[in-house]
């Protein structure tokens, strides 16, 4: 099997420029998967003063959006976009109802872009991305109540 070592390195490029995590090309009977880790570098915690004893009440962590029952899931890795051009108005606004089967925004995968739908009819609260930024699979979208 000969190794084609010039997609290699453009998969391993569009994973630098993109931020991606992994990517994955498939012609007739070849395959190429590409692939890194990241490492994520913590801050040392910085100790703080003691609070006074009148401090107000925490306020509750923030919910993960992935575990949202509203959460649309991305269903690949792409390039999110929520116009379908530059030019064009947003396919969905947040607090605006949505009906089931809407489209709510694109995905571009591999030069193709996917229509992403809203499973289900209710107001879309919030976008969790941006109009341009990468997407990973299973990456909360947007939730719908």
């Amino acid at each position: 099997m000969l190794v084609d070592k010039d997609a290699i390195r453009a998969l391993a490029d569009i994973l630098t420029e993109t931020g991606l995590t992994e990517i994955e090309i498939s012609e007739a009977d070849s395959r190429i998967r590409v692939a890194r880790t990241v490492n994520v570098v913590q801050p040392a915690p910085v100790a703080a003063p003691a609070a006074p004893a009148t401090a107000a009440p925490a306020t509750p962590a923030p919910v993960d959006p992935a575990k949202h029952p509203g959460a649309v899931p991305s269903p690949m890795v792409g390039v999110a976009y929520l116009t379908p051009d530059p030019a064009s108005p947003p396919f969905a606004q947040e607090g605006q109802p949505v009906s089931a089967g809407q489209t709510i925004m694109l995905i571009e995968a591999m030069k193709t872009f996917n229509q992403i739908k809203a499973p289900r009819s209710g107001t879309l609260v919030k976008f969790l991305v941006e109009s341009g930024q990468p997407v990973e699979f299973n990456e909360p979208l947007a939730i719908i109540e």
